[in-house]
């Protein structure tokens, strides 16, 4: 603890250093990779096919990183798994995989590329990066050896890591960070034993890495923002759409402003398994965004962001603790939104006020609809509780949403377009943590920069009438603290549940005699 408190002062002393000379702005860019798959992600190839694979790759992220720079970008963010894909073996991924040194060695491989052994990819992306005069992030693969000496040493007696890794504009490796949350399907990756915090100064802002399911928990994503400080969040991601909560541009951006942080999303392009949606966030509103699930071509964006953004601080209950819920009388029934159940109450008027509560959680709504469509049914949700399917995490969430048919039985399904426009809404919730996260999206998937906005009391509303139908508007909240333990880990909560289950057999035994 003494650690890490120490750690973090270090990181706000060295913070406020690089703040005296520092600029004012930079220019990001994310590229959205359609990237290149391997013919047969299970079969064991040869070192010189998996590279032959990543240079076709990395031939494509050269385009953009080129076309960035020439830009005026500073920085340049690639997707997660954008080298060389997915659905790997530990064996077959191997021959992918180089050793990947700690930042602290102060290496440059586009100058001594045998330094650390065979790295041809770091070799190149760090040439990337040295010739353009920016600095480059990308998703690799590491690789360190280890032995029975280490009672945590797989049985292949290496570990294998999901990596992001970042190159100054002088080329050399400045930070490297192994993803902690890895994602059910992951088997071919290790999780580091702690999560690690991986944060660097520049001239243009002090900035955090983490990595897609990262996103999702405290560690190590909530620390860099609250104990470190940085100003700005890297995030390679191979992130799979699913609404109405958690599409890429709709999630990443409402993180942005709920944390108060630049954030830099690079997502694969594969519509196939609904993976598109980059975007360059600021804390008040998004700046650039890409979601396109009909073409199979890549997106480079750029913006300018501010190198230290302001985030004024939010009491997310105190409003909504001051509303007394209107005696409206209205019949509550539940539905499932992404395999959890929601309490909801149907929006009948074209304008009104509606309160719905679960457990712990009220949601307070006021709005006004531009027309109270016979073809659309809106409804006003509530969930406290913890989520359990693909990750588990504890939610509190408050949701205006459309359903998909006028059945509620559809209520929270997947729904695209909509054509209902809001002129007013307002929408707030008794929540039981500082950390919620304000979403709005509309029809076609689109988000709505400079449309909304949450006061200090902790209420989200709209500063004019909707741009467009909406699909929904919704706080959504983590209570990170009420977690189960293994939530960083399919391994772990496989072995929590054997452990349960060997118990209630015991017990069972013990009744029976």
């Amino acid at each position: 603890m003494v650690t890490s408190q120490l750690l973090a002062y270090a990181a706000l002393f060295f913070s406020c250093v690089f703040k005296a000379s520092s600029l004012d702005t930079f220019i990001a860019a994310v590229y959205e990779h359609a990237v290149v798959l391997p013919n047969a992600t299970l079969t064991l190839v040869s070192s010189g096919e998996a590279l032959a694979l990543m240079n076709r790759n990395l031939d494509l992220l050269e385009g953009a990183i080129i076309s960035a720079a020439r830009q005026g970008a500073h920085t340049i963010v690639t997707p997660e798994d954008g080298i060389y894909g997915w659905n790997f073996t530990r064996d077959s991924l191997y021959p992918y995989l180089e050793d990947i040194p700690h930042p602290q060695v102060n290496w440059i491989p586009c100058n001594n590329p045998n330094r650390f052994g065979h790295a041809p990819v770091q070799e190149r992306l760090s040439c990337l990066a040295k010739d353009n005069s920016i600095y480059v992030v990308a998703n690799i693969g590491d690789k360190k050896p280890c032995n029975a000496s280490d009672p945590q040493c797989p049985r292949d007696g290496r570990y294998q890591y999901n990596t992001d890794v970042v190159f100054d504009s002088q080329g050399r490796l400045v930070a490297r960070y192994h993803k902690h949350n890895l994602f059910m399907g992951e088997k071919q990756f290790n999780a580091p034993m702690e999560p690690e915090v991986v944060t660097f100064n520049t001239t243009f802002g002090r900035f955090g890495i983490f990595t897609c399911f990262d996103l999702l928990f405290h560690e190590p994503a909530v620390t860099l923002v609250k104990d470190f400080h940085v100003d700005t969040i890297l995030f390679p991601t191979a992130w799979m759409n699913v609404l109405p909560h958690l599409s890429a541009i709709e999630f990443h951006s409402a993180w942005a402003m709920g944390m108060g942080v630049n954030f830099l999303a690079a997502n694969i392009h594969y519509p196939p398994m609904k993976m598109t949606g980059s975007g360059i966030y600021a804390p008040d509103s998004a700046r650039a965004f890409h979601y396109d699930m009909k073409t199979e071509e890549g997106q480079l964006l750029l913006s300018q962001l501010e190198s230290h953004p302001s985030h004024p601080a939010v009491n997310w209950t105190s409003y909504a603790c001051s509303v007394e819920a209107p005696a409206t009388g209205n019949q509550e029934f539940k539905g499932i939104v992404f395999f959890d159940e929601y309490t909801f109450v149907e929006l009948m008027e074209v304008t009104a006020n509606y309160t719905v509560c679960q457990k712990d959680l009220c949601c307070h709504l006021s709005y006004q609809m531009s027309e109270k469509r016979t073809d659309e049914v809106y409804v006003l949700g509530a969930f406290d509780g913890l989520h359990t399917v693909e990750g588990q995490y504890h939610l509190q969430v408050c949701t205006l949403l459309k359903c998909k048919t006028t059945d509620f039985h559809t209520c929270g399904d997947s729904v695209a377009v909509a054509s209902t426009r809001f002129e007013m809404f307002s929408l707030s919730g008794t929540f039981g943590t500082p950390y919620v996260f304000p979403e709005m999206l509309l029809s076609e998937i689109r988000l709505a920069p400079g449309e909304f906005q949450v006061a200090s009391d902790g209420r989200l509303f709209n500063l004019k009438p909707t741009s467009g139908p909406v699909l929904t508007v919704t706080l959504f909240g983590r209570l990170y603290e009420k977690d189960w333990p293994s939530n960083t880990s399919s391994d772990l909560l496989a072995q929590t549940l054997q452990i349960m289950l060997a118990v209630i057999i015991l017990v069972a035994y013990s009744l029976l005699w």
